[in-house]
C-alpha cells in the first residue's frame, strides 16, 4: 500500500503521529480530541489496530472522516496481533518515507490526553541548537518530557519524576528514561530506528532511546509536562510515582528479567554495527565479553563511564545484578 499525506496544509514542519490501538474504546475519543486541540496543527495520524474486539476501529474511522482528507492514514499490514513494539515500529517504517527535513515523528498511546503545546514544544527542541552537530548538521535527536500522572477519570495523582542523571550511552543499557507517550524523533532519528531490528523483549520507547544514543545522537529532556498520562488497570507499563517505587518494582521482578533484557539489547545492537558510533561499538564488545566471562571482567566493565542508573541506590542494585547475572 502506498502511504502518502498532504504536506501542503501548512508551511510549518509536519508531525507524523503514530497511534497503535488495542481494545482502546474506553479512552480513545479523549486522546483523539486532544490531537485536534494541538497548537501545532500540521500533523498526520498514522494508525494501526492490533486486533481489537471492541469498537476501537469504528471510533478511528469516524475520527478520520471528521478530521479531513489526508489527515489520517491507516496501516493495514502486517495483519494480526503484533504486540506493542512491533506495531509501533511498523507504523514508524510506514511514516518515514514521507518525512521532510524539518518533519518529526511522535508516538501516541490510546489512553492519554495530550496537552495543547505538546507537539510545539517537541518541535522547538528538535530544531534547537542542542540537536545540531558542531558543523551545523542535524544529529539524530529524541525529545521526551515529564507527564502529569492521572487516574482513569483524569484526576491528578502526581507529576512524574524528574530525571536528573545524564542521558546517553551506555546509560541507556541500564535504564530507560524516555517515556513513550512523550517521545518525538527528528527525521534522522526516525530513519535510524526504522532501519533497525529491535530486540525481542524490548519496548519501543526504550529501543528508540538505545538506538539514538548508541549512534551518538542527542536526548532532549523537557521538565515541563506535556501529557496527562492515565494510570489504570489496563496499562501496558504505567509509571511509578518516585524512584523508590520504581526500585521496589524492579526488586520484586528480580534480576533475571532485567538481565535477560540487557543481554538481548546488547546482542541486538552488536548484530547491527552500522547503527553504532565507534565508542558504542567498543563498549558493547567489552560488555558482551564480560557477560560471558569471569567476575573480574564484569567488575572492570562496570567502570565504563556512564554505565549507571539514576541514583546511587539504583546503581548499586544494577551493579549487583550485573555481577551476579
Amino acid at each position: 500500500m502506498q502511504l502518502s499525506a498532504n504536506n501542503s496544509r501548512h508551511s510549518e514542519p509536519r508531525v507524523a503521529i503514530l497511534l497503535s490501538t488495542y481494545n482502546g474504546v474506553s479512552f480513545l475519543r479523549e486522546q483523539l480530541d486532544s490531537l485536534l486541540a494541538q497548537s501545532h496543527e500540521n500533523w498526520v495520524l498514522y494508525w494501526r489496530d492490533d486486533g481489537s474486539s471492541d469498537a476501537t476501529v469504528e471510533v478511528l474511522h469516524s475520527f478520520a472522516a471528521s478530521a479531513g482528507q489526508g489527515r489520517c492514514v491507516r496501516l493495514l499490514h502486517p495483519e494480526g496481533r503484533q504486540g506493542v513494539t512491533a506495531s509501533f515500529l511498523s507504523l514508524l517504517r510506514a511514516a518515514v518515507p514521507s518525512l521532510g527535513e524539518a518533519d518529526a515523528v511522535a508516538f501516541a498511546d490510546q489512553d492519554d490526553v495530550w496537552l495543547p503545546e505538546k507537539l510545539a514544544r517537541g518541535l522547538t527542541a528538535l530544531h534547537g541548537p542542542d540537536a545540531r552537530a558542531e558543523d551545523g548538521g542535524r544529529l539524530p535527536a529524541l525529545y521526551c518530557a515529564r507527564q502529569v500522572l492521572v487516574d482513569a477519570w483524569l484526576n491528578r495523582i502526581a507529576l512524574s519524576e524528574r530525571h536528573c542523571a545524564p542521558t546517553g550511552f551506555p546509560a541507556a543499557l541500564a535504564q530507560n528514561v524516555a517515556t513513550g507517550c512523550t517521545i518525538m524523533l527528528n527525521r534522522e532519528a526516525a530513519r535510524l530506528v526504522a532501519a533497525s531490528r529491535a530486540a525481542p523483549a524490548t519496548l519501543h520507547d526504550w529501543w528508540c532511546y538505545l538506538v539514538v544514543t548508541a549512534a551518538g545522537g542527542r536526548v532532549l529532556r523537557d521538565d515541563t509536562p506535556v501529557v496527562l498520562y492515565r494510570q489504570h488497570g489496563s496499562n501496558v507499563i504505567g509509571a511509578p510515582h518516585s524512584w523508590w517505587q520504581r526500585g521496589l518494582g524492579a526488586i520484586k521482578r528480580g534480576p533475571q528479567v532485567f538481565m535477560a533484557v540487557l543481554r538481548q539489547h546488547v546482542a541486538a545492537l552488536r548484530e547491527q554495527p552500522e547503527l553504532l558510533s565507534g565508542a558504542a561499538h567498543a563498549e558493547l564488545s567489552a560488555i558482551a565479553r564480560a557477560l560471558e566471562g569471569h567476575w573480574w571482567q564484569r567488575l572492570a566493565v562496570l567502570r565504563i563511564p556512564g554505565l549507571s542508573r539514576e541514583n546511587w541506590a539504583e546503581t548499586l542494585v544494577f551493579r549487583a545484578w550485573f555481577m551476579l547475572g
